[in-house]
């Protein structure tokens, strides 16, 4: 299970979602079980590791809302 973590960690990190952030979610067990489920419930509709990180990374965005993205340097608009 942890390698599997790491790889959601990774790949959500390669699409621009900071480190600080990344830690956020996976120190909290409720935010990574949350995180867990959504990433499974993706990859059983037939989407791919990339796809899902890109969907996401979106919603974290979102959720972090615009102040954070502004501040944020070398962010494509999520």
């Amino acid at each position: 299970m942890e390698m599997m973590y790491f790889n959601i960690y990774q790949r959500l990190r390669d699409c621009n979602i900071p480190a600080a952030v990344l830690d956020e979610i996976f120190s909290d067990k409720k935010d990574l079980d949350t995180l867990s489920k959504s990433w499974k419930a993706l990859e059983a509709k037939g989407s791919n590791g990339d796809e899902i990180a890109e969907e996401i990374s979106k919603i974290i965005f979102n959720e972090l809302g615009d102040d954070f993205i502004q501040s944020s340097p070398n962010l494509d608009e999520k």
